[in-house]
């Protein structure tokens, strides 16, 4: 999947670009790039970006695997940012009260 693909590499970073479309067809590969990513940085340091400035829909499917690589990070005592989110999917964050699991920042910190 060639939409994913890693954009930066130092040590305590690692950034993921997530797909156009997050969701059912895309959740399992993005999964399972996001916790290769998790697993090179030290446990107990460093954090994943996950760019989402190209993503245009994000389905429940798309949230459930966000929960579970932020899960994954959490057991790792990693951080995951979210960034680049459109106005649409930090609404749905807040509405499902999981804006506060994840760093959020904008496309172009």
């Amino acid at each position: 999947m060639e939409e994913s693909f890693l954009m930066s590499t130092p040590q305590t970073e690692k950034v993921l670009g997530a797909p156009e479309a997050l969701g059912l067809e895309t959740r399992t590969a993005f999964r399972r790039a996001a916790t290769e990513l998790l697993e090179q940085l030290a446990e107990g340091a460093g954090r994943l970006v996950i760019d989402l400035s190209a993503t245009r829909q994000v389905d429940s499917a798309g949230l459930g695997a966000l929960m579970l690589i932020q899960r994954k990070a959490a057991e790792r005592r990693q951080i995951v940012c979210l960034r680049g989110a459109n106005e649409e999917l930090r609404f749905l964050l807040v509405l499902t009260k999981l804006d506060d699991l994840f760093e959020l920042e904008s496309a172009d910190a």
